[in-house]
């Protein structure tokens, strides 16, 4: 073997070494210390549903579960916040956990992987990895309750987690899937990869708002027509008409617009 030949063989396995040693930083980079801050503050402060701790890789996270008090459950709605928020955000998540819960669904609403505050989406797409385990975990406690279909209902940056969970996991494990305010990224930083919805084998719920980001609504025709190339029936795309990215505002429209869909097709 020639001198140059060995020397970019070397850099080869350098290069290897490098960007496998950042993939590994990055999926450890999670900041465990701000998600244990924010479980402690909102724990306290739940007034419906329990605080539930789940376990994956070692590491446990909180979850809130709730049972709804309307006669017999419709089944289970799993609830992913977005980017670097907590299973009781105020907006999106919070809401709809309770909402729905008054309608006749449980719900689980659970914690994703967060990094430092100013992450941005691009920081976090080394993450989605670390939230296979997590999801892993909640739909197996989800089974064990035995309470019939289970939607995964994802918003923002919780999209692009749960969509990269699907597709690891050959796309089982649930009976529907609601995206809201689907393909939100940041400013000069587009979508990694598309999402995996011509893939999808069940009913798909994609909203957004009327005054949603730009790239929301701008890849609207491409999802729909991924979407549409499952032949899966009873999808649809819903806008909201006053609402913005987080639904301001509008969380009993979004909730009409939920438990609407869900009644057609449970």
């Amino acid at each position: 073997m020639s001198t140059l030949v060995r020397f970019e063989a070397f850099s080869t396995l350098i290069l290897l070494a490098v960007f496998a040693g950042s993939a590994i930083s990055s999926a450890q980079a999670q900041d465990l210390a701000r998600e244990k801050r924010m479980a402690d503050e909102i724990v306290d402060a739940i007034l419906d549903g329990d605080p539930v701790n789940l376990a994956a890789n070692g590491h446990e996270f909180l979850s809130i579960y709730t049972e709804t008090g309307s006669g017999k459950p419709k089944g289970t709605v799993v609830l992913i916040h977005g980017r670097g928020f907590h299973p009781d955000w105020p907006e999106v998540v919070g809401p709809l956990r309770v909402g729905l819960a008054e309608s006749g669904w449980h719900t689980l609403s659970v914690q994703m992987p967060v990094l430092e505050k100013d992450a941005k989406y691009y920081d976090y797409v080394p993450l989605f990895p670390a939230v296979y385990p997590r999801l892993d975990a909640t739909l197996a406690y989800v089974r064990e309750q035995g309470s019939g279909p289970v939607v995964l209902l994802a918003h923002s940056c919780g999209v692009h987690m749960s969509m990269a969970y699907l597709e690891a996991r050959q796309f089982k494990g649930i009976d529907a899937y609601i995206g809201v305010g689907m393909g939100a990224t940041d400013y000069k930083q587009p979508m990694n990869r598309p999402f995996p919805l011509n893939r999808l084998k069940m009913p798909v719920l994609d909203v957004w708002g009327s005054d949603d980001y730009p790239a929301v609504h701008r890849l609207a025709p491409r999802r729909a027509a991924n979407i549409a190339k499952t032949g899966v029936g009873m999808s649809k795309q819903v806008v909201v008409p006053e609402a913005d990215h987080y639904f301001r505002d509008q969380d009993e429209a979004l909730l009409e617009v939920v438990n609407g869909w869900l009644a057609e097709i449970f």
